[in-house]
Order: structure tokens, then sequence, then C-alpha cells
């Protein structure tokens, strides 16, 4: 497997610390996204029993223990809850928009490593293919054999490299926007049945 790496050349070495940062970014999304349907799942069971009780000082505890972006907002729900609905409402849209970079953590720099190791894979063809050429024009016929066979290694590993990371990095790109919108959908609608029933317009 080294041999195999080491063939590739010094572009292994980029796509490979890419193949690192994009299997961190994979399993603390998953793990994150897991644990905030749980942690969500038991905050709202929670809240309807105090908020049915009025006790917003253990609402407030509890949001506070939380720690989801769900629980962020609730708990500036219930900080305002005084004020006039307009305002309440404006206030609560704001918290909501300041949460979402919470979801979409790291995404980003997931779907430019995909991009990167792509591009780094394709480099590697190119060098590779440049120093096969190079070889090939360097001897009579058909060039040193060994020479030839690690450049023609080095452009292929690359590029089997560079692909090996960049997919599986676009697929859970994709994955985790998809995810994202939901969950902000999801935030809207349990944020909204909080906030009616603060105001008194839900029981």
């Amino acid at each position: 497997m080294f041999s195999l790496i080491k063939s590739g050349g010094i572009l292994m070495i980029p796509i490979i610390l890419c193949g690192i940062a994009a299997t961190y970014i994979i399993i603390e999304r998953l793990l994150y996204f897991k644990n905030l349907r749980k942690n969500d799942s038991l905050l709202k069971l929670q809240l309807i029993a105090v908020l049915l009780k009025k006790d917003y000082e253990a609402a407030t505890a509890l949001c506070v223990a939380c720690e989801t972006p769900f629980s962020q907002v609730v708990q500036k729900a219930i900080s305002v809850r005084n004020l006039e609905d307009k305002y309440l409402k404006e206030i609560v849209e704001t918290e909501m928009e300041a949460v979402i970079p919470q979801y979409e953590h790291c995404l980003t720099l997931l779907g430019t490593i995909a991009n990167i190791s792509t591009l780094l894979g394709l480099f590697g063809t190119v060098t590779g293919n440049i120093k096969a050429f190079g070889v090939l024009g360097a001897g009579a016929s058909m060039g040193n054999p060994a020479v030839l066979a690690g450049a023609i290694a080095e452009a292929l590993v690359t590029t089997a490299a560079g692909l090996f990371v960049a997919i599986p990095s676009m697929i859970f790109s994709n994955y985790f926007t998809r995810l994202v919108n939901k969950e902000i959908v999801i935030l809207e609608s349990s944020v909204t049945e909080v906030v009616l029933k603060l105001t008194g317009h839900l029981l």
C-alpha cells in the first residue's frame, strides 16, 4: 500500500490530507445530526410539560442544557415573551437566521475538498504524462522502461486517489445540504409552535 501511495508522487500528500479532513467532517456531521434529532425530540417533550405550567425558568434551564439551534431560538423566544407579537416574531426570526450556520458547519469546506481533490488528481495526471512523454523524448526507442512505468503510475495513482476522495466528499456534501434544508424547515415549524404557546395562541 505504501509503495502504491509513494508511486503517486508529491501530490499524494495534499490528496491524503484532503481525505483525512473530509473523513473528519463527514463523521463529525453524522454524529452532530444524530445527536441533534435525539436532543431536540427530548427537549420538545419536556417543553410541552413546563410551558403548560408556565414555568419559564425551567423551560430556559432545559434550553441551556440542550445546546442545539432549536433550544437557542426557544430560549431567546422565552426571554422576550412579554413583547408585542410583531416584535417577538422579528426577534425570533433573527435568532433563527443566526443559528443556521451551526447546521452548515464545515459543509462549504467539504464541497471545496471534493473540488480540490478532483483537480489535484487531474494535476497528477498531467504531470505524470509530462514525465512519461519526457522519458519517451529522451530515449531512442521506448526510453527507460522503469522511469516510464513510474511516470505512468504517478498519473494513474494520483487520478484514482483524487477521485477516491472527491466522490464520497461530493456525495456527503450534497446529502448534508439536503439534510440542512430539512432541519431548517423542522426548526421553523417547531419554533412557531413554541411561540404560539408562549403568546397564548396555541393551547
